[in-house]
């Protein structure tokens, strides 16, 4: 590990994405609410300038709101149920091969009830030697975190987040929202750059920077979200991250890169929930605890999986691990 001062160097710039997008943002809202609308005075009327205050707003606000929410969602981390005791470790790390490594990994599987469905390539449940656990469906080692995170997408820097069970729905709507306002400003923006290229009409330099850099700075960004926002909205709809995209998750059945999903609605609620109220709301309302995922196919222990669903439910595994106290535990019979 590295020593502290080198850490919080690192730490200091992980910042310095979520402070340039910040800075864009205010600097936006400056060049648009501020001079385009009141200072330059180009807009041509009074009625013109609240229609477009009035539409800008809530883009402005939903966008934002998500982007906090995005960012300072704490990612779900792995239950302490799925950690190997210091004995546990030491004979794991101890033992002559493989094949005993995995009879030790599934004897406490069964021991302590974990509902654990995914496997490696030769079929034995998946470990993280750095973090000394067993991981939980879904869940990956992130570097940057330094722990394994439920339901891991990717570690965003421009959130300087994981991007994971307890905020993919806040990361997904904020893609969305971020396009809605980029699109926003372009439009209305237009108008005023057209008339700058045929008929002039700014007075100073400041007028002009402000005026092109925010329709192209729109712009650009919207080509961007476009391709970011719709891959995102692909990988909801089947029910995969952005990790399970590029490999399959594992069962015992064998590499499927749609095992969990269940169709596209049910798909979208399980991130979105089923208040219909709540769905573009940066509110938690997804379903599950971030441990236990509904599969399409029908394990060869689908039973006993179910079974180890229902006991950690009723042994409290879910409120004690969940990281949104509101969450749903979604129970859904594979069969």
């Amino acid at each position: 590990m590295p020593p502290a001062p080198v850490r919080w160097c690192m730490a200091l710039v992980r910042w310095f994405p979520v402070v340039f997008i910040t800075a864009v943002v205010v600097w936006s809202y400056y060049a648009y609410v501020i001079y385009m609308c009141f200072v330059s005075g180009v807009v041509d009327t009074v009625a013109e300038q609240v229609i477009l205050l009035l539409l800008y707003h809530p883009f402005f606000l939903f966008f934002g709101w998500s982007y906090w929410q995005a960012i300072y969602t704490e990612p779900g981390k792995t239950p302490k149920q799925f950690y190997l005791s210091e004995q546990d470790v030491a004979r794991f790390e101890s033992s002559e091969n493989e094949e005993q490594q995995r009879q030790i990994l599934a004897k406490l599987v069964r021991d302590r009830n974990l509902p654990v469905q995914c496997r490696t390539a030769t079929g034995a449940y998946r470990y993280c030697e750095k973090c000394k656990c067993i991981k939980p469906d879904r869940a990956h080692h992130c570097s940057m975190c330094g722990t394994c995170i439920l339901k891991m997408d990717h570690h965003c820097p421009w959130v300087n987040n994981c991007v994971s069970f307890t905020n993919y729905k806040f990361f997904v709507i904020f893609l969305g929202y971020a396009l809605l306002y980029c699109l926003y400003v372009t439009l209305t923006v237009l108008k005023y750059f057209i008339r700058f290229w045929t008929q002039g009409g700014f007075h100073n330099d400041l007028g002009r920077f402000h005026i092109l850099f925010l329709f192209f700075a729109s712009v650009m960004f919207s080509i961007s979200l476009i391709s970011l926002f719709g891959y995102h909205v692909f990988l909801t709809l089947h029910n995969r991250s952005t990790l399970e995209s590029f490999r399959a998750p594992i069962f015992r059945t064998g590499p499927d890169k749609n095992g969990f999903s269940l169709g596209k609605r049910a798909n979208f609620q399980e991130i979105f929930g089923d208040d219909r109220k709540k769905w573009f709301l940066p509110v938690f309302t997804s379903f599950g605890d971030g441990v236990t995922y509904p599969t399409r196919t029908e394990d060869i222990d689908s039973d006993t999986l179910l079974g180890a669903r229902q006991r950690w439910a009723e042994e409290g595994g879910e409120e004690e691990t969940s990281p949104v106290g509101t969450s749903k535990v979604h129970l859904i019979n594979e069969r």
